[in-house]
């Protein structure tokens, strides 16, 4: 009647409105927070924080979506958005930062390259490298027909 082989997949976690939860939480899938949370978030995936939600973390994401209020230090792996009603107060390390009008950053910003995004520079720079080299070959054998 019931399979034992089931697949288990992560599921999505959401803190409703009107609750209140301090300790750290580990996720493997997205986290919503409509209510208020006190303590570490680690997170492999995407946090959001509505707009009532409060979070008063240290949060790790891979993104994270702030329309509410965070008070603490951020870091995510991808980028970090700050809607027209979102608050953040904390240190942030990201790779890219949106901040709608009307959003707010108070605290520290450290932007770094994702790795997706250095492996693209860096074939982007391999290539131009190279058109440059091919173009110097081809101009010096125009320069060496001129001279013949």
């Amino acid at each position: 009647m019931f399979k034992d082989n089931k697949r288990l997949s992560p599921s999505d976690t959401l803190i409703g409105q009107g609750t209140l939860s301090e300790g750290k939480l580990n996720c493997e899938a997205n986290l919503r927070i409509e209510g208020e949370h006190r303590g570490d978030i680690v997170c492999k995936a995407d946090v959001i924080i509505g707009e009532s939600g409060i979070a008063r973390s240290t949060i790790s994401a891979r993104d994270l979506t702030v329309a509410g209020k965070i008070f603490g230090d951020t870091s995510m792996s991808g980028r970090l958005i700050i809607t027209s009603s979102g608050q953040l107060t904390g240190s942030v390390s990201a790779s890219s930062i949106i901040i709608q009008e009307g959003g707010q950053l108070n605290g520290m910003c450290h932007m770094e390259l994702s790795v997706d995004s250095r492996q693209r520079l860096l074939t982007e720079h391999d290539k131009t490298n190279q058109q440059a080299k091919d173009s110097g070959i081809k101009d010096a054998k125009d320069k060496t027909r001129q001279a013949v």
